[in-house]
């Protein structure tokens, strides 16, 4: 039969986490990782995601017992300091960790995990960037596991993941 390869997806990182301190892929390595890509400045798409992430990974623990870790990593890396980062993810849940990094950190990471972003029209310093609005399950391993698009609800995205949680364990 044939065989389906697992995407190239991830890879190494090493970014500023919103409390200061640098982590790579392999500070989230022994939990089930949910990653987003976005920045503090965008007006609605961004905050509704987190809205849906932070309610998601609430009924995944409910439904599997499983702690899923939230990640936020900004494609604004000229706005979006440490702690700017910081007060933006504890809006949406206490779990929620922020990464930043200077523009080839951000670079790298996006280009690994394919995620489109790009400054759209600049005034003055007020700018949008239009970015891949995907979510990116990751194993305990830090592998890719799925992707979840925008046209997930709270609750297609936690069965969703629960059964590639339930899958991944057999």
């Amino acid at each position: 039969g044939s065989h389906m390869g697992k995407a190239a997806i991830g890879g190494p990182f090493s970014l500023i986490r919103d409390d200061g301190k640098r982590v790579t892929e392999k500070n989230l390595m022994g939990k089930w990782t949910i990653l987003y890509f976005g920045f503090t400045h965008c007006p609605d798409i961004c905050p509704d995601e987190l809205i849906k992430l932070a309610a998601a990974i609430d009924k995944i623990k409910e439904n599997s017992g499983v702690d899923v870790v939230p990640v936020f990593i900004s494609v604004d890396p000229e706005r979006d300091t440490v702690q700017q980062v910081h007060e933006y993810v504890k809006e949406f849940h206490p779990k929620l960790i922020g990464l930043t990094g200077s523009p080839e950190e951000i670079k790298s990471v996006a280009r690994s995990y394919r995620v489109y972003y790009m400054k759209t029209e600049e005034e003055d310093s007020d700018y949008l960037v239009d970015h891949s609005i995907v979510m990116y399950l990751m194993s305990p391993e830090m592998n890719f596991v799925k992707f979840y698009g925008k046209n997930h609800d709270v609750d297609s995205l936690t069965d969703g993941v629960v059964k590639e949680i339930r899958q991944y364990r057999k």
